[in-house]
């Protein structure tokens, strides 16, 4: 999937709260991919980086996936085309949430 171009609807945008935990705020844009089904049977999440205004829809390029270690679920992180991020910027980037797992970042 890394390399992919995909349409990412936009559900969380930047600065609106979890809607099971409003202590946690969205500092990117997060959403889904429509027409992908993760394991958990739901459409394929994903952060948005590189964009510093909230969105109702993105086409970007997945840079990475978020491998969940300890959940059935990986989180893809798609960018505007030709924008690169480390390891640790994406880490840091989407710390706010997974926090709560143990996972690594597959680039």
């Amino acid at each position: 999937m890394i390399g992919k171009r995909v349409n990412v609807t936009v559900d969380r945008p930047m600065g609106s709260r979890h809607p099971n935990h409003p202590d946690i705020v969205y500092p990117v844009n997060y959403g889904y991919v429509i027409g992908i089904i993760a394991p958990d049977g739901e459409e394929q999440d994903a952060y948005i980086l590189g964009v510093d205004k909230p969105v109702q829809e993105f086409v970007g390029v997945v840079i990475a996936i978020i491998h969940r270690l300890n959940d059935c679920e990986d989180k893809w992180v798609v960018a505007p085309e030709g924008v690169i991020f480390s390891e640790r910027e994406i880490f840091d980037a989407v710390h706010f949430q997974e926090q709560y797992f143990e996972s690594e970042i597959i680039m």
